[in-house]
């Protein structure tokens, strides 16, 4: 919604409404003291143009329209993410009602049952911008009022992550040091480079290069959902998430042991040693299981990418370097979720705030 302050203090807005005889484009002007006010006038005024130009699809048929439109532009993982998002709960919600009958009332409705259910908002976010990409086909195909203009998102909230603390990483690190398997080779790299879980199972050894020192991710793994298939899911091996993903990382000294004693051929999986990879979800498995002979506390493989973020800042890591080696598509995403201090550091800072009273 094109919506802005002017100086007078009123809102603006501007609705366009055709073309002029000289064929410039036409607008509608609309001016409120409040933004509320204004979003709600410029709303009612598309719902009345809109009222002549309705569309007579459900959200059923639209989505399916929309979803053809789309399958073969984005990738398998997200075609599947789409699909599992719509029909497990915006289908279910939206479904048999008309396109042109579902308001901003209904938006908000599903939003709180949605919460009600348990579900994050950082996930109902996700699937309140799936519903607001659908109806932006809808009103660029049939001209429709759009109901979730103005729509506020839930606001996400950042979940903390569950670390090892630096005694339990010294006794983790001690652990594979003694105990030197496939396995545990995966949670090394891990622990040494960043890379993502499904990285790590698509890893074969012509992706590293041990004499130039450099591991090359190419590659992801990921379960996605397929419901019209026989089996409900299945394993696939993408390129990765983004741009940014695509990388080489300079393989440290201290994982060259490591990784010459279990090389293998060029097409090998470096977990598995042959030509058949293992899955993110039994690597997870295989995670818990050495945190257990650890006697070390439970935590998600995705925590050794944290641990190893933080670690590098520690250790004196510019963002922008640590970033690019992550992967991430801007050093934001690498500051705000990735590194984390400690008590104990923040003590260590504290110490040097010393001013005379």
């Amino acid at each position: 919604m094109n919506l802005y302050l002017r100086k007078d203090g009123r809102y603006e807005s501007r609705i366009p409404n055709g073309k002029k005889s000289n064929g410039k484009r036409s607008f509608i002007y609309v001016l409120a003291r409040t933004k509320e006010k204004c979003i709600k006038r410029v709303q009612e005024i598309r719902r009345k143009m809109a009222s002549n130009k309705s569309c007579k699809l459900t959200v059923n048929e639209l989505y399916e329209e929309w979803f053809r439109s789309i399958q073969h532009r984005v990738k398998e993982s997200t075609a599947a993410n789409y699909s599992m998002k719509a029909n497990k709960h915006i289908l279910p919600f939206f479904g048999k009602n008309p396109v042109s009958s579902v308001t901003a009332d209904n938006i908000y409705s599903f939003i709180s049952e949605k919460q009600k259910e348990g579900l994050s908002s950082r996930y109902i976010a996700d699937i309140i911008i799936l519903i607001k990409t659908i109806f932006k086909y809808a009103v660029k195909i049939y001209q429709i009022f759009n109901p979730l203009d103005g729509i506020m998102l839930p606001k996400k909230k950042s979940s903390e992550v569950q670390l090892l603390d630096e005694t339990e990483q010294n006794k983790l690190q001690q652990y594979i040091s003694s105990h030197q398997n496939r396995s545990t080779l995966g949670t090394a790299l891990s622990m040494t480079t960043g890379v993502r879980i499904g990285e790590l199972c698509s890893l074969q050894w012509k992706d590293i290069d041990l004499e130039k020192r450099i591991l090359t991710v190419r590659k992801t793994m990921q379960r996605i959902q397929c419901p019209t298939a026989t089996s409900k899911t299945k394993l696939i091996i993408t390129e990765p998430k983004n741009d940014s993903s695509r990388r080489q990382i300079p393989i440290p000294d201290c994982m060259m042991g490591f990784l010459l004693k279990f090389k293998g051929k060029a097409d090998d999986y470096v977990l598995t040693g042959t030509d058949n990879p293992i899955e993110p979800r039994a690597m997870q498995y295989r995670f818990r299981t050495i945190l257990k002979n650890a006697k070390l506390p439970s935590v998600h493989f995705h925590a050794l990418r944290h641990i190893f973020a933080t670690n590098c800042i520690k250790l004196g890591f510019d963002v922008k370097t640590l970033s690019e080696i992550l992967g991430h598509s801007s050093v934001e995403i690498t500051l705000n979720r990735y590194v984390h201090s400690s008590f104990e550091q923040k003590r260590e800072y504290m110490k040097r705030v010393n001013l005379k009273f």
